[in-house]
């Protein structure tokens, strides 16, 4: 075999092992439905909501991850293998844009807006907008109390545009995440933090927050929580929906509320637990 025969011949093996390595990529992606296969998932939660979505050290937990847990171990992926990716609200869809996320179970309330964008698998829960102040506070009974009050919410949030678009009184500062307005609420700088009341039970039932804080229990909006995936991915948001449902039909979504929000003393509002839209 000449010099330049040989030559050739080594480029096309490394062109086609080139090429089965793209495609061993590609089925990670989310892409025809592709992500649910055994090589993992990367999964976009909270790192900073107690209850909900919450990073210590190198341990995950909350509502949240146990569903993401149980929907990745449907698709294919243990939970050893689920690669944990923070997503603020802010960033929730360039994430999934990006392929930086195959799914995201973050709090994300499904809206005609971000569906521009994303596509939604669930609902997996129903919550409602809701307050929390300080335990000695009478002044604020709901948002019709709001006026003057400074109000901490988070950046791209839906809970912090409900407020801009209800209640123009306010005095409404936006952080990039919850944890950064318990501080400011606990020492008088703020009156009130809002988010979905799920959320809030978490935050206030912190062994450093005991006592000090409560839920108003006036909640002012629903937010449906859906499974964040990239925008088109039928196949992939009816195996969603398909893992969703049975594990509310086993028990063990009830087990999840139960574990991570119960000792909030919450209990689920109407709609729960609710049924999964249709894909489209």
């Amino acid at each position: 075999m000449t010099t330049r025969r040989m030559g050739a011949v080594a480029v096309s093996a490394l062109l086609a092992l080139g090429l089965a390595a793209c495609g061993s990529d590609a089925g990670t992606t989310g892409t025809d439905g592709g992500s649910d296969g055994g090589s993992g998932l990367k999964i976009g939660i909270k790192f900073d909501q107690p209850g909900l979505g919450l990073k210590k050290g190198t341990e995950y937990s909350g509502f949240d991850v146990a569903v993401a847990t149980y929907v990745a171990k449907e698709l294919g992926t243990e939970a050893a293998d689920i690669t944990w990716v923070q997503a603020p609200s802010a960033q929730r869809e360039t994430l999934i844009e990006t392929g930086q996320v195959n799914l995201v179970f973050a709090t994300y309330s499904i809206t005609d807006k971000r569906k521009e964008k994303v596509s939604f698998g669930g609902p997996y829960f129903v919550a409602g907008q809701d307050l929390l102040v300080r335990s000695d506070d009478t002044s604020i009974t709901g948002p019709d109390s709001l006026d003057g009050k400074k109000l901490c919410s988070v950046t791209g949030s839906t809970s912090a545009q409900n407020v801009k678009d209800d209640h123009p009184g306010v005095q409404l500062q936006e952080l990039s995440g919850y944890s950064e307005c318990l501080p400011a609420l606990a020492n008088g700088t703020l009156d009130a933090l809002t988010t979905d009341d799920t959320i809030l039970a978490g935050l206030a039932a912190q062994a450093e927050y005991a006592g000090k804080f409560k839920v108003v229990g006036q909640p002012f909006s629903q937010e449906r929580y859906g499974v964040g995936l990239k925008k088109g991915d039928t196949a992939l948001c009816e195996k969603v929906n398909a893992a969703i449902k049975k594990m509310i039909e086993d028990g063990s979504w009830q087990k999840a509320i139960d574990a991570n929000l119960g000792p909030a003393k919450y209990k689920p509002g109407a709609g729960n637990p609710p049924t999964p839209d249709a894909c489209s």
